[in-house]
């Protein structure tokens, strides 16, 4: 098994895959580096080199009490790249995933990086107390009690918007739901319930700012997770090098429904 151990002794699950220029993948919440599977396959299969990771308290990496926030999980992603002493990566991050290489970009700079993509990304700051134009407090404090009370049942329900499949005409697969909730009961509890607070709290605006890599930033229109007005039309604002890319009609889950799409469009931007 690939693993690290980080400075607070935590072991962080990666895989490395192929060969060529790496990819660096980071998985939304709550799932983990397997979210990535056909994009590996996609990449690897084109010579690339793939590289994913299980954020802390997620899948086959270690649970820790502390250590549940953005700083956090940008240094760890940062102790995996340095491990694997990985120079003019791309570095992609799905929704929380998203707000964690922003904060690694911001933090460690861009000195590994030659590109990087947000992918219906959390940042600038998703809670509307910080974003007039964010969600309410309210509703992630909804979700900690939902997961706090069943979280099975949350993960079963939540996996409906995460892919659009409450939408009339959704051609969703129950398959894709259920693969979804299985990488779900594998989060540590304090772990997935500390998380909501790193990815709907934290503000990622300097760090947006600080990235000097062409970006790519592409959301979902019908997104009902990440707001793309909350998220995606204010951080291509603050990033002075990126292009913004909608998918009309898209869910938040795009890398998978709309995955012909979208694995098109990030080597395209790749080899821009």
């Amino acid at each position: 098994m690939n693993s690290i151990k980080t400075t607070d002794h935590t072991k962080i699950f990666y895989e490395d895959r192929g060969e060529g220029q790496p990819i660096v993948f980071s998985h939304g919440w709550p799932l983990n580096g397997d979210a990535w599977d056909e994009q590996v396959l996609f990449f690897a299969s084109r010579g690339y080199r793939c590289i994913t990771h299980d954020r802390r308290g997620h899948g086959r990496s270690s649970a820790s009490w502390h250590g549940n926030d953005m700083d956090t999980y940008a240094d760890d992603l940062a102790q995996v790249m340095d491990h694997l002493q990985l120079k003019n990566a791309i570095v992609v991050g799905h929704s929380t995933g998203g707000g964690e290489i922003t904060r690694y970009l911001g933090r460690h700079g861009t000195r590994r990086v030659a590109k990087a993509a947000l992918i219906g990304a959390v940042p600038p700051v998703l809670v509307q107390s910080k974003n007039p134009e964010g969600i309410p407090l309210s509703v992630f404090d909804g979700l900690r009690a939902s997961i706090a009370g069943d979280r099975s049942q949350f993960y079963k329900e939540f996996s409906k918007p995460f892919y659009g499949a409450n939408r009339a005409g959704s051609k969703v697969s129950e398959g894709l739901l259920e693969q979804f909730w299985l990488s779900c009961m594998q989060v540590d509890l304090n772990s997935a319930l500390e998380c909501i607070k790193a990815f709907s709290e934290t503000d990622f605006t300097e760090d947006l700012k600080k990235i000097d890599v062409p970006t790519l930033i592409l959301h979902g229109e019908q997104d009902q997770v990440v707001p793309i007005a909350a998220s995606a039309l204010r951080s291509s604002k603050l990033v002075q090098d990126a292009t913004l890319k909608v998918y009309p009609g898209a869910p938040h889950g795009l890398t998978a429904t709309h995955r012909e799409q979208f694995n098109a469009d990030l080597l395209a931007f790749i080899k821009s």
